[in-house]
């Protein structure tokens, strides 16, 4: 059976503690699932961004926690009726 982990690591690529303890995951879903629900309060601890191991070996990574500011989409505009 896999043993899927998280690093968690500072911008600089210094490890920190994360601020919500990983569970123990046996599927990438799972991993990613948790990762997907934490987020917030793993950036509020400190953690700019994350590693996914399975088996001690890199999946991916680094993935950044931080949301990307996006531009609000425009809506396309409806032209009259000639």
């Amino acid at each position: 059976m896999a043993d899927w982990t998280w690093r968690f690591e500072k911008a600089d690529g210094t490890e920190v503690a994360p601020a919500v303890e990983p569970e123990e995951f046996t599927t990438q879903g799972d991993a990613e699932s948790w990762i997907g629900e934490q987020w917030k309060e793993l950036v509020a601890g400190g953690a700019d961004q994350v590693f996914l191991h399975e088996d001690g070996a890199l999946v991916y990574g680094p993935m950044s926690l931080h949301a990307e500011e996006a531009e609000p989409v425009a809506e396309p505009v409806a032209e009259a009726d000639a």
